[in-house]
């Protein structure tokens, strides 16, 4: 039996970019009907509404969807969320990791919705500092926590493949939100993001 994908793509979006890219292949100096490029349009342009499916997602639905009352009042913590995004100046990826915390103030949610959270908002053209505030917004919005803390770090290939290439270079971001604004609720959410727990 034949291996078959089956994926779900915008029919007229789909053909549009393809248009565009194969377009863009012969400015750079390319043949597009290359054996090797022939397939490349069409490729690009379903990895490129994969890569911005963050547009169709929903954070604040994805947080109620499993939303529980809890009388829960301590720091409540996911650390090194994998993050794939793409910078909307140059449309190169970055990636690295997120950690988030909030305090609850009488409702909880499913740990993989936080991690889903970040998703819908890396799944889009960005900036760092945007999609950082992005996530406390909508879990602060959502869950009317006590607190929430947010840190990036990233490698944005914006800056090591072109430009100043930078190859060790890393941005980190923040946002901190209610509690997590006193100085030592962040310490100690700084403490137990950096800490190796055994």
């Amino acid at each position: 039996m034949a291996y078959k994908k089956v994926e779900t793509y915008d029919e007229d979006v789909t053909k549009g970019l393809m248009e565009g890219y194969r377009e863009s292949l012969q400015l750079l100096g390319e043949d597009p009907d290359r054996e090797g490029l022939l397939k490349t349009p069409e490729r690009v342009a379903k990895a490129m509404q994969y890569l911005t499916q963050g547009y169709q997602m929903d954070a604040k639905a994805i947080l109620e969807s499993a939303k529980f009352n809890e009388k829960v009042s301590e720091m409540i913590i996911v650390k090194d969320i994998e993050l794939y995004s793409m910078c909307e100046h140059h449309m190169l990826p970055f990636f690295g990791k997120a950690h988030i915390a909030y305090i609850p103030n009488g409702y909880i949610t499913g740990l993989s919705k936080l991690a889903r959270v970040v998703d819908v908002y890396s799944r889009r053209l960005q900036v760092q500092e945007r999609l950082t505030e992005q996530i406390l917004t909508a879990i602060k919005e959502s869950l009317n926590p006590i607190g929430v803390a947010v840190v990036i770090e990233a490698k944005h290939l914006c800056m090591m493949m072109r430009g100043v290439q930078k190859q060790n270079s890393v941005t980190t971001t923040s946002a901190f939100w209610g509690e997590f604004e006193k100085a030592e609720t962040r310490s100690e959410f700084t403490k137990l993001i950096t800490s190796k727990l055994s």
